[in-house]
């Protein structure tokens, strides 16, 4: 950590949490990550921290044959930590993708969203790579990682029915921010609703339109 960083946090924690999420979309787009890029702007002595948190998010995963690789940069230093963070996965040819329908398919949010301090102290809401890798396998399918502007944006960008926060019924906030991707949005058939609620447990929260 660098003293002028506004956020005091062990630089794997960092990585880690830049790794959820970007591993999540690749995922959730059909890619098998390979390779995961590190760039590194926090100086020499942070990288084999960097490393240590995106091997902790690789074994939740089980992926042990991904590659980690990146640069630091040497030239000059910065007053702040910065870290940059890319992960490269393959994605077979040719897969045919589920259209969305908010009237014909269900929907669920798995895990809380979660930002700051409330990521350290409730770990127990948020949803785990290996869930979220769990439920991406399930064929019909389609999974949207909840970022930074919340669970209503990322309904938006799945359905076309442009809704506000009053035709959205769920028991979790849907304007706050996801931090690290806490929490994902799954859209499904009807026949895969007892399955998915068996395997999210407690982080399983159903959601209902009025479109």
């Amino acid at each position: 950590m660098k003293a002028q960083d506004e956020v005091q946090v062990p630089y794997a924690v960092v990585s880690y949490s830049a790794f959820r999420t970007a591993v999540m979309e690749c995922i959730s787009a059909g890619g098998h990550p390979f390779i995961v890029i590190i760039h590194n702007f926090c100086g020499n002595d942070a990288w084999a921290e960097l490393v240590t948190g995106v091997k902790k998010g690789l074994k939740e995963l089980n992926f042990m044959d991904v590659q980690i690789t990146g640069s630091t940069e040497t030239n000059f230093q910065l007053k702040q930590s910065t870290v940059g963070l890319t992960v490269l996965g393959k994605k077979a040819m040719g897969g045919v993708e589920v259209p969305l329908n908010i009237k014909k398919q269900k929907v669920a949010v798995i895990g809380s969203p979660l930002v700051g301090e409330a990521v350290r102290d409730r770990p127990e809401e948020i949803a785990s790579l290996h869930l979220f890798d769990s439920i991406a396998q399930i064929s019909g399918v389609t999974l949207f990682p909840v970022g930074s502007k919340g669970i209503l944006y990322e309904l938006n960008q799945a359905f076309s029915e442009n809704m506000n926060d009053r035709q959205v019924q769920t028991d979790v906030d849907i304007m706050k921010s996801s931090g690290p991707s806490t929490c994902f949005i799954a859209i499904y058939p009807k026949n895969l609703e007892d399955r998915i609620q068996s395997e999210a447990g407690s982080l399983f929260h159903p959601v209902q339109f009025e479109v």
